[in-house]
């Protein structure tokens, strides 16, 4: 009987623990729409033949359908092109963006939460300086004050979210740093940087996988309203929000605005999805 519930143990382990991992119908839902986002991304030319910069003029205008999906803009250009192509810039960016607020605020959190003392006061208040300025008046600042083009969108972008990782963070290591096994690292004798390195950071790190997926689709549309309103790269660039800029001065031909905009919500609405489900796996 001992031999039985010995041997059976780990494979009711494993068990339970694929049922844990268990993707709900959303989520998955949710990875595929990214996946093809970052597809598209990486090698537009194998969803689509036609030319993003040029079209026919004897095209334009012309509504969805087998030839042209997404249909064509006042050029005559493919907008399903358009939308592909544009997906790389739209990416990249957030992808900055994301890294710029994560490693910034990363390391304030840390090192307000670890050091504490007037370290912690001095970074909490400048967090609280931030936090006060709306996301994105303070990207609209920083882009302004840097140039106009998708980089310095994404750059803007980055430092506006800094303080939202910079709060997780902080509070993460305060929680890890009174843990028993910090406790126990230090009566151990481990320096106050082996104890940063090998137990706080790893620990604290958990919570900003979530907030950074949920950041790359807030980033994304924070780009794309930044180049909505002119502060990205000008035409012939196709990022999202400047297809919704162009297309909203053509009304009667709404599909110019609901194709870029369908797959911007898209875009961020799953990776909202993943970044909840993210919080809610262990």
């Amino acid at each position: 009987m001992t031999l039985v519930s010995f041997s059976s143990s780990p494979r009711i382990t494993a068990i339970s623990r694929l049922a844990a991992l268990r993707v709900p119908p959303t989520v998955a839902l949710a990875f595929v729409v990214i996946a093809l986002v970052i597809a598209w991304s990486l090698a537009p030319s194998l969803f689509t033949s036609h030319d993003p910069a040029s079209g026919v003029p004897t095209d334009k205008l012309l509504s969805p359908s087998a030839a042209h999906w997404f249909g064509t803009d006042h050029l005559g250009r493919d907008l399903y092109t358009r939308v592909v192509y544009g997906t790389a810039s739209s990416v990249t960016s957030a992808l900055i963006a994301v890294v710029i607020a994560a490693v910034a605020g990363g390391l304030i959190g840390l090192l307000a939460g670890f050091l504490g003392g007037w370290m912690d006061i001095v970074l909490a208040r400048l967090v609280d300086v931030l936090l006060a300025i709306p996301n994105f008046l303070l990207a609209v600042i920083v882009v302004t004050a840097i140039g106009f083009d998708t980089t310095n969108a994404a750059v803007a972008t980055g430092v506006s979210a800094v303080a939202v990782f910079a709060r997780v963070m902080r509070s993460e290591v305060i929680k890890t740093r009174q843990a028993v096994f910090v406790e126990a690292s230090f009566l151990m004798g481990g320096s106050r940087w082996h104890i940063l390195l090998r137990h706080v950071l790893p620990n604290a790190s958990r919570s900003v996988l979530p907030l950074a997926v949920l950041q790359f689709g807030l980033s994304i549309l924070v780009i794309a309203s930044l180049a909505f309103l002119g502060y990205g790269d000008p035409p012939p660039a196709s990022d999202w929000g400047l297809l919704i800029s162009i297309g909203k001065d053509y009304l009667k031909w709404p599909w110019l605005v609901y194709a870029p905009a369908f797959v911007t919500i898209a875009t961020v609405l799953s990776a909202n999805r993943i970044s909840r489900w993210l919080r809610k796996t262990d």
